[in-house]
């Protein structure tokens, strides 16, 4: 293998496609009280949200230490691999990228490419697999970072919560904010693009259902998408089929996201992981379908 490409366990990626292009996922941690659980290792996402609401005090993440990633880099040079790619959630919601870069800083064994890939969950995963799928192919690493830019530039993940509980209780709000949400019945829209988290206040499920499917409507043509959900998969199937329409042709991934993320979003959270097409690529298909007399 010429390039391999590492990720970490928040890019939600299906075991088997992870297993099919040899993707190695160095995992973050899950901590109950003191009790460290390896993300997607050790602890499933039945087990996480049956613990959840009565945990006190509630659980915490934390990032991998550079030495994992060393090890995991080390391993790979040791298979023969001619170089690593190594791609990343957002700086912006985590040190994990932090962590790999001072790790490739210590690895003379072979070199490595660490990427801020701006995003996180079915975003990054996204991202991986098309790398991974170019590696594969045998494209030289500055394609594939080239094109992972490119595709990052085009990806949007928004997720409307049923709660604003979880993220008072992680510390990702002031209690005030949270006892105000509650009282209104806001249910918060959180969005990201390109390193960039913002976020919007709605008002009832109803309403942050209905702004969902506005965003998804306004990044039409899609390239890609993935239904991503924190333990909601009746939410999420009804939210499917109200969007059906918009969709690519193919199978769409519906999944319940890392427990990384469950615990400051808690259950009930539904959004999309999406890429929008590429508007030069469909420009080119119609010259030539035109030209082909199509």
């Amino acid at each position: 293998m010429a390039i391999a490409v590492v990720t970490d366990s928040t890019c939600d990626l299906p075991e088997e496609i992870v297993a099919e292009y040899g993707i190695t996922v160095v995992p973050l941690y899950i901590n109950f009280g003191q009790q460290s659980y390896l993300d997607g290792v050790e602890l499933s996402r039945k087990e996480f949200y049956a613990r959840l609401p009565d945990c006190d005090p509630p659980p915490t993440t934390a990032v991998p230490s550079p030495q994992r990633f060393i090890e995991a880099y080390e391993k790979l040079a040791s298979e023969g691999v001619a170089e690593i790619l190594s791609i990343h959630i957002s700086l912006s919601l985590s040190a994990t990228v932090n962590m790999a870069r001072l790790a490739a800083q210590e690895v003379a064994s072979v070199p490595v490419t660490v990427l801020d890939s701006g995003s996180l969950t079915m975003g990054l995963g996204f991202l991986v697999w098309t790398a991974a799928k170019a590696a594969a192919e045998g494209r030289p690493l500055d394609e594939i970072v080239a094109t992972s830019e490119d595709q990052g530039s085009r990806t949007h993940v928004f997720a409307a919560l049923d709660t604003l509980e979880f993220l008072r209780r992680s510390g990702r709000m002031n209690r005030v904010m949270a006892a105000l949400g509650s009282w209104l019945q806001v249910k918060p829209l959180l969005k990201m693009h390109q390193g960039e988290p913002t976020a919007e206040k709605v008002r009832t499920t109803e309403h942050a259902t209905n702004r969902l499917i506005s965003l998804l409507k306004d990044l039409v043509p899609l390239e890609k998408v993935a239904l991503v959900h924190t333990h909601a998969l009746e939410r999420a199937e009804e939210l499917r089929r109200k969007v059906q329409d918009m969709l690519p042709e193919g199978d769409l991934l519906s999944l319940d996201i890392t427990p990384v993320f469950g615990t400051h979003l808690g259950p009930g959270a539904v959004g999309f992981a999406c890429v929008t097409a590429d508007i030069a690529d469909i420009g080119r298909a119609s010259v030539r379908a035109f030209a082909g007399g199509e």
